[in-house]
């Protein structure tokens, strides 16, 4: 399970970094809190972490329950795609809303894969 806290590590600090950039760009905008708009790189970078926060709410109970119910090399797999998803969201997002349907796709998946194949995992249990 070392390598699903590996992988959890990583997610929260990308999620730290997200949030760093936000404060950045808060000072680079002069949006002060607790305002939640203002420049538009500003709301960019503000969706970006908002949007990796709702994700990992989802993601870290997959990726644990995924861990121990199926297997944990399998998890760790999954999710840095997850991690590497995140990143591609965030690049495309910045530079266009519009294109971030890859990123949010590659994100997805994986958490929505291993919820499904914990859940068929657990129910083998009792039928």
């Amino acid at each position: 399970m070392e390598s699903v806290a590996i992988v959890t590590i990583l997610a929260l600090g990308q999620f730290v970094f997200f949030s760093i950039q936000v404060g950045s760009m808060r000072a680079k905008h002069d949006v002060r809190a607790p305002a939640t708009s203002g420049h538009p790189e500003f709301e960019r970078m503000f969706r970006v972490q908002q949007n990796t926060m709702e994700q990992l709410v989802a993601f870290i109970p997959a990726l644990w329950i995924f861990g121990y119910l199926v297997d944990p090399y399998w998890a760790a797999g999954l999710g840095l795609v997850f991690v590497v998803g995140r990143f591609v969201y965030w690049s495309s997002y910045l530079k266009d809303p519009a294109s971030r349907g890859a990123g949010f796709t590659i994100t997805f998946l994986p958490t929505a894969v291993m919820l499904v194949w914990s859940l068929i995992a657990a129910a083998k249990v009792y039928f």
